[in-house]
């Protein structure tokens, strides 16, 4: 933030959008809106022939966002507390309609007025500007705004005050002396981070059939697989990115999740919708290159994923039977990409163990929200409280002991005899599973864990030597 002197008397008039607070309110509201009653939908083509301002009026008068938990500009409110102590004029002077506007003019307690959209005015641009000078006179305000619809308002504003500006701001505003507020994270980071590239560590399973029948001198195979791995991962990414948009309002109130880079409003909600549709289009071109039955698979997947995250993650148990499902998916994705036949041992094992993650997933987030907010019986956005939590941990340890007996039950099984010359070293995997499976609800239970076992697996030291030793033991076997 540069240094910059404000001894001035004139009052100071702040955008709300991504100015005061680091979001589109109302591209939010309206998300929400559809999110928790999607019969909107049919009415909204019908709210939009008013204009613009008719339709945001129209929405904020169907959904209300919680002003507790929107994500502020931290640098700049406390710039704005620091001015109001010192007795400006502080003005909220925004193109969101003016009752979403006054919620959060209230919450903040620092604005002794609010100019605002009106059902009619979209108080936006040239029509902001215009009524701040009606009001002030030219040069009688300073603004702080964000956007290249603020130009137009520093044209008549005795000072520029620019939070979080774009590119095109940025060079607007070179040769004026603007006070600039920067608090964002690059963004190449922030879409790492919403991807979820990390997450592409579970899409290693499409690997698995072929290594554990034994199909590893064909090169082909591998490409195949490879070009399954990323197209099962650019799908994925943009499901993670819906899932997030389908969960913004309950994310910002998560302790943790509100860090997200949508909930932080780190990345705009428009670009949200952009990358999207480019992820799903690049899946969609790989998976092209290979059989039709993986295109199938990715569609049934996507189908799956959405209505997952629109209804089914509401829903007490079979969420986490979906979650389990996903991650069975991926394994006859690798069957069908590269023509390798896949055990049912490995798919009742995988059904079994990723059952009990999905468990402790839903565990950890719900321990996690309750020692956040005590007063709240259950988790914001799911269907489970705090008298599951037993149950859930019950029902968690036995899908994971049921996963080591599936695994018991296919070292005995004569099917071992064709890949493994000592199949009596396997009994060996047994043991490291139950130990693993055995930690991880412990670290659940003792609140030591994240609500992603899988991302913390992948972090823990203890797991990779437990994966080390896992192959090694596999590669003993086969000698």
């Amino acid at each position: 933030m540069s240094e910059f002197s404000t001894t001035t008397p004139r009052p100071l008039c702040v955008d709300l959008d991504g100015t005061l607070v680091k979001t589109d309110t109302f591209a939010q509201a309206l998300l929400l809106l559809v999110r928790t009653r999607p019969e909107t939908l049919t009415a909204i083509p019908g709210w939009t022939k008013g204009g613009l301002a008719s339709f945001k009026q129209k929405v904020a008068q169907e959904v209300q966002l919680d002003p507790a938990a929107l994500p502020y500009h931290p640098d700049l409110l406390r710039f704005l507390k620091q001015e109001k102590e010192q007795g400006r004029q502080l003005i909220l002077v925004t193109a969101s309609d003016k009752g979403p506007a006054n919620a959060v003019a209230q919450h903040i307690g620092l604005f002794s007025d609010v100019m605002a959209s009106d059902g009619i005015i979209n108080l936006k641009s040239s029509r902001k500007r215009d009524a701040l000078v009606a009001r002030f006179g030219e040069d009688g305000f300073d603004y702080a705004g964000n956007a290249t619809d603020d130009l137009a308002v520093w044209e008549a504003a005795g000072q520029i005050i620019a939070v979080n500006p774009c590119a095109k701001v940025y060079r607007a505003l070179r040769d004026k002396k603007a006070q600039i507020f920067e608090d964002r994270p690059p963004k190449w980071k922030a879409w790492l981070k919403a991807l979820r590239v990390h997450q592409w560590l579970k899409n290693v399973l499409i690997f698995l059939p072929m290594l554990l029948a034994h199909e590893l001198t064909t090169p082909l195979l591998y490409v195949q697989a490879l070009t399954a791995f990323f197209a099962f991962s650019f799908l994925a990414s943009s499901i993670y990115v819906v899932n997030d948009l389908m969960d913004l309002h309950a994310d910002q109130h998560h302790p943790r999740k509100h860090r997200r880079p949508f909930a932080a409003g780190n990345l705009s909600l428009l670009a949200a919708a952009i990358v999207v549709p480019l992820l799903i289009l690049s899946s969609l071109l790989l998976a092209q290159l290979l059989p039709a039955a993986f295109s199938g698979i990715l569609l049934v997947y996507l189908l799956l994923t959405t209505f997952y995250s629109w209804r089914l993650k509401q829903l007490v148990l079979l969420d986490v039977l979906t979650l389990a499902g996903f991650y069975t998916i991926r394994i006859f994705a690798g069957t069908a990409a590269y023509g390798v036949s896949t055990s049912k041992w490995l798919i009742a094992f995988s059904i079994a163990i990723f059952f009990s993650l999905a468990l402790v997933k839903r565990y950890a987030e719900l321990r996690e929200a309750l020692e956040a907010h005590p007063e709240k019986i259950g988790a914001r956005g799911r269907g489970y409280h705090a008298r599951h939590l037993p149950w859930l941990s019950r029902i968690g340890v036995a899908a994971g002991i049921v996963s080591v007996l599936v695994l018991g039950l296919y070292i005995t099984s004569e099917k071992v005899v064709q890949f493994y010359n000592t199949p009596a070293a396997l009994w060996l995997l047994c043991l490291l599973v139950l130990y693993w499976i055995a930690r991880i609800w412990r670290l659940a239970v003792s609140g030591e864990l994240s609500d992603d076992p899988l991302e913390f697996a992948a972090r823990d030291g203890r797991t990779l030597i437990l994966g080390l030793l896992g192959v090694l033991v596999l590669v003993w076997g086969s000698l």
